[in-house]
């Protein structure tokens, strides 16, 4: 079980099954839902060693989102791993971005 802090809330990371098969995961984040369910499923679709990928948030009252991975090789974990790293360059990039063109903008006021 992992934990990430913010100032919001503290989410909580835990997998669902206690298989042996590496290769095949549910993992549930507490404290998220669609925006990161969405985001991360999109980070982690180009990854050609993941067969599925996906997410439910099993009810609106809920504030928990599963995230399945089932992979061609290597483990789940792993590619879970990669996929919130990829997700935290992609923001960066955006922010990096953004103040490049807002700086770009107020200089042409």
């Amino acid at each position: 079980m992992a934990f990430y802090k913010s100032e919001e809330s503290i989410t909580q990371l835990a997998e669902v099954e206690s298989t042996n098969d590496e290769k095949k995961k549910t993992f549930v984040f507490a404290n998220e839902g669609h925006t990161l369910g969405n985001a991360l499923r999109l980070a982690m679709s180009n990854n050609p060693n993941i067969d599925f990928c996906g997410y439910t948030v099993p009810h609106p009252s809920e504030t928990k989102m599963h995230f399945r991975i089932q992979m061609k090789e290597g483990r789940a974990i792993d590619a879970l791993r990669k996929g919130l790293e990829d997700m935290v360059r992609m923001c960066d990039h955006m922010l990096v971005s953004f103040d490049k063109e807002m700086k770009a903008h107020k200089s042409t006021k």
